[in-house]
């Protein structure tokens, strides 16, 4: 079965540090199954480990203006289970994230069990299972 991710073209995703950046990504991501794929001075990108695109890009940007973060926007990523859910989360959390909902069911749906941080730079970011526990 292929997730989300396998299908989507890529998405990017403003820092404006590098280095930390990669940091809480390499730590967020790990419980979802992403992998760092690529490293650059300007950006990292993430994606499967099965998959040679890189989907996930968290980078300067390219105007050289500071990066902000987009009101209204979030990035949802598909979890393989509930524990999955907790892990991004604690490890969001640990990698210098903050907490925007801690790790439960959620109203969209009778099995929405979601969790949301935010990024160091104030991107915000979910991980979602729809299913049993």
């Amino acid at each position: 079965m292929k997730s989300v991710i396998d299908t989507m073209l890529y998405i990017t995703l403003g820092t404006n540090d590098v280095a930390r950046a990669a940091r809480f990504y390499d730590a967020a991501l790990a419980p979802l199954g992403l992998i760092r794929r690529a490293t650059e001075d300007a950006e990292v990108g993430y994606g499967l480990p099965s998959d040679h695109r890189t989907r996930i890009w968290v980078t300067q940007p390219y105007d050289g203006k500071p990066a902000s973060i987009g009101n209204g926007s979030m990035l949802a990523l598909v979890a393989t289970s509930q524990q999955a859910v907790q892990d991004f989360h604690a490890a969001a959390l640990a990698a210098g994230g903050t907490d925007e909902g801690a790790p439960g069911l959620r109203p969209y749906g009778p099995a929405f069990y979601a969790a949301y941080v935010r990024d160091p730079d104030g991107n915000k970011l979910s991980a979602v299972h729809e299913g049993a526990a």
